[in-house]
């Protein structure tokens, strides 16, 4: 019997989607299935994932173009299992990833969240040495708001029961209910995980281990980040009512986390124009990076001032300088 489910959200990812397939079908815990949704891919992704069908623990559901928040409430209502994954059809779970999940989840009933830390590659799937290392344990709202310890998509195992408790139904929707909101197409993850986080008692906790192989995708960063400000922005405002002395208390420090992350993207991408305007914006908004990360905050006012003053290739240079001096799974 099916305890545990695995929603893969797919669109236009035929170059990945195998390797993501064969991760999870290699997991060492059996009772699982995994669901792919089409989202109204135009290039091979049907077609491999219909060959994947043949295996009985994979099902295939195709839908018009709904968004990654749309797929994934797509699958969410196919879904049988009482535990539920998400993996983006660019990322990787380890093989035991799925069984120390579900091991988390049974051994401690409060925990509605489970998820763990996440190891980066490249777009070539090269593992980079970097990752992702969150606060596991004690994770309050505001650590959610300002840090999102969940760290990405694919990183988090909840249960059923958790998704069902935050389960709502727009006035024009006639299919099935939502949980991730549909009109994000950014900051759907933090949305939901803050929702969660504000409304129910479940608690988030997270396991030791890099169990996700996350992708980061290098190129055109930059030009998202007025995007994922806005939708960042506007996801403040649509949840405020919902504690509105939270938000009053935790914003500023919150939105000086959000610019400092989109400063870094625009560094990623060599645009020192964003880079130092984004600099000058999250230093303003509050200092509560500066006190609580003191390292990588100034690592990141450095680098900002580097690639302004002198260029990507001296910015370059001395990247490659840190990271051979960087101890073995630094975090970036």
């Amino acid at each position: 019997m099916t305890f545990a489910s695995i929603i893969m959200p797919a669109f236009n990812v035929q170059s990945t989607m195998r390797h993501t397939l064969d991760a999870l079908l290699a997991q060492t815990y059996p009772r699982f299935e995994i669901i792919i949704v089409d989202d109204g891919s135009t290039d091979s992704t049907l077609k491999i994932a219909a060959e994947y069908a043949a295996d009985p623990r994979v099902r295939v559901i195709r839908q018009a173009n709904r968004g990654l928040a749309g797929a994934r409430n797509t699958g969410i209502a196919a879904a049988r299992g009482e535990v539920i994954g998400f993996c983006d059809a660019d990322d990787l779970w380890v093989p035991h990833k799925l069984a120390r999940h579900v091991a988390h989840l049974q051994a401690n009933p409060s925990v509605g969240i489970s998820y763990s830390g996440s190891a980066l590659m490249d777009d070539d799937g090269t593992l980079t040495g970097q990752a992702q290392r969150p606060r596991l344990q004690g994770v309050s709202a505001g650590h959610i708001f300002k840090r999102n310890p969940i760290g990405n998509g694919s990183a988090p195992v909840i249960r059923r029961a958790v998704l069902e408790q935050i389960a709502y139904r727009p006035r024009h929707e006639t299919m099935r209910d939502w949980i991730f909101d549909e009109t994000f197409r950014q900051s759907e993850d933090i949305e939901c995980w803050l929702r969660i986080a504000l409304t129910t008692d479940w608690i988030f906790e997270g396991v030791p281990g890099l169990l996700t192989h996350y992708r980061i995708n290098a190129g055109g960063l930059s030009a998202a980040t007025d995007r994922q400000l806005a939708a960042w922005e506007r996801m403040v405002e649509k949840l405020t009512p919902l504690n509105p002395a939270f938000f009053t208390v935790n914003t500023p420090a919150a939105r000086a986390y959000q610019l400092r992350y989109l400063c870094r993207r625009a560094i990623s991408d060599l645009d020192a124009p964003r880079a130092q305007s984004l600099s000058r914006a999250w230093i303003a908004q509050s200092r509560t990076p500066l006190v609580e990360e003191p390292v990588k905050s100034l690592a990141t006012l450095a680098a900002s001032t580097l690639l302004s003053a002198f260029g990507g290739n001296v910015l370059r240079r001395a990247m490659m300088l840190a990271q051979r001096l960087r101890p073995a799974g630094a975090i970036q």
